[in-house]
């Protein structure tokens, strides 16, 4: 009898029995991969006390200029869906990195936009997560990048509606 080799995420996460299949092997080596990386990232800005979250939301809210962003336009455009917003534009504001300021037209909108603090941070840290983005995948050679790429996008392009987040129906 012919024993399966054991892959290096199998070993990682300790399983001793093989996975029931390759696919389901390749979602958990990618799920694992992203939290690995996601740590890595996270490490990074530690000295600064600020999340992946946080990060990726005040990048946003500097890139939308003077005259700001929605919250929930916030919301769609971070890396990772489904985070809290307004708990982490609460900390974002708590640290005096952005302000939020009503809409004039709609009340109901809140605008935020990034402070003088908020911005200084950014450009002291920016080219030190850069750096730790280029140092993640430096293993991989520049097709190995653009494969990786390509297979990552058909990924996110195929689940994309399952993981899409769920609207409230009426009578929910």
């Amino acid at each position: 009898m012919t024993r399966a080799r054991t892959s290096a995420v199998q070993a990682e996460i300790r399983q001793s029995r093989p996975f029931r299949s390759r696919k389901q092997e390749a979602t958990i080596a990618l799920l694992r991969t992203a939290s690995v990386v996601g740590r890595s990232l996270a490490r990074v800005l530690e000295p600064w006390a600020l999340s992946l979250a946080q990060y990726n939301a005040l990048r946003i809210i500097r890139g939308a200029g003077v005259a700001g962003i929605a919250t929930l336009a916030i919301r769609e455009r971070m890396i990772e869906e489904g985070t809290t917003i307004t708990r982490i534009l609460d900390k974002l504001e708590e640290s005096g990195y952005v302000r939020r300021e009503r809409s004039t037209p709609d009340r109901r909108q809140v605008m935020c936009i990034a402070t003088a603090e908020g911005r200084k941070l950014l450009d002291k840290i920016d080219p030190i997560v850069d750096a730790a983005d280029e140092e993640v995948v430096a293993s991989l050679a520049a097709r190995d990048l653009d494969r990786l790429v390509t297979l990552l996008d058909a990924i996110r392009a195929a689940n994309a509606e399952r993981g899409a987040p769920r609207t409230m129906v009426r009578g929910e």
